[in-house]
């Protein structure tokens, strides 16, 4: 894959596309019912989806004029004609065609609700910024966002290894998708002018730089919050606190860089708070798995430890 390609699907932005399975999938293994074929799946699905997104929002905000060669942001290949407007279109269909045929063997699976979830997946991540009123455009970005990065992407993961609805899972989605709509609000900070020139109309475009702050500031102690609220809930998985606190280190450096910083420089925040929404992940995962393994030591001694066989 040349560098263009590579530039055109975002690879730093794809955390936000790992991050809900891998807690979805950490749900499912803390119950013993962690189904490796479909937790691959259900990656190649949101990897798929987003690399399309990715590639499609390339293509119509060169197209809408929403990127520029003023663009503060890395370099769009649509809009500075290093690829083909017409290759980066057909390369959003083909993802989008990948993840529709992942979908299938899912379905196969989770039956009509896994439907449901993935039909409207996929139509969400075109019409993000395609066809006759682009949620992005129209302030519903955000939205979309927190859905499907969050509780129906962990909820759903889970749902198709467990083939049971978890409120504990629904509630775990919360925090990626608090975090990716951070990253968003970042995104959308950087890019106010840019977006207001162009009639892109998000939150921050309608509502000010103020409230984008403030925005993002209340994501990241929601998305902090969450994990103590299935600890109290559970009265259990206590370690997944870990979590919360990876949240609580970054908010003050983020949240200053937040207010203090405009343009080209919220770049670095992006990219600190994609790292955040990972290390979150990972820490929920290991964390809420945490009294399993605990358990399972206790219950089985080493090998040296235990008694002999009498017959042997």
């Amino acid at each position: 894959m040349t560098l263009p390609w590579i530039q055109a699907i975002r690879p730093k932005t794809l955390w936000a596309g790992f991050a809900p399975v891998l807690i979805g999938a950490a749900l499912a293994f803390a119950e013993s019912a962690l189904n490796w074929l479909f937790a691959a799946l259900c990656l190649l699905f949101a990897l798929a989806l987003q690399i399309g997104c990715n590639l499609a929002n390339d293509y119509f905000d060169a197209k809408k004029g929403a990127d520029t060669p003023d663009r503060l942001g890395p370099v769009r290949v649509t809009q500075s004609g290093l690829i083909s407007p017409a290759a980066v279109r057909r390369a959003a269909g083909l993802c989008f065609g990948i993840a529709s045929l992942i979908a299938l063997a899912m379905i196969q699976r989770g039956g009509l609700p896994v439907v449901i979830i993935l039909v409207t997946a996929v139509i969400t991540a075109i019409c993000y910024t395609g066809g006759p009123f682009p949620l992005g455009y129209n302030g519903l970005g955000d939205v979309a966002a927190f859905i499907y990065f969050g509780p129906v992407a962990v909820g759903g993961t889970h749902y198709i290894m467990t083939d049971s609805w978890s409120t504990d899972a629904i509630i775990a989605g919360f925090g990626p998708g608090f975090l990716s709509v951070a990253i968003l609000t970042v995104n959308n900070l950087r890019d106010l002018e840019t977006d207001r020139a162009a009639h892109k109309r998000t939150l921050i475009v309608m509502w000010g730089r103020t409230y984008g702050r403030i925005h993002y500031t209340v994501a990241l102690i929601a998305a902090a919050l969450v994990p103590v609220v299935l600890i109290l809930r559970s009265g259990s998985h206590h370690a997944v606190a870990i979590a919360s606190l990876a949240c609580v280190l970054a908010i003050v450096p983020l949240v200053r860089a937040v207010w203090r910083e405009t343009g080209r420089p919220l770049n670095q925040t992006l990219g600190a708070t994609a790292r955040l929404l990972l290390v979150y992940s990972i820490l929920f995962a290991v964390g809420w798995n945490l009294p399993r393994a605990t358990s399972s030591a206790t219950n089985s001694p080493p090998e040296f430890l235990q008694p002999a066989n009498p017959g042997s």
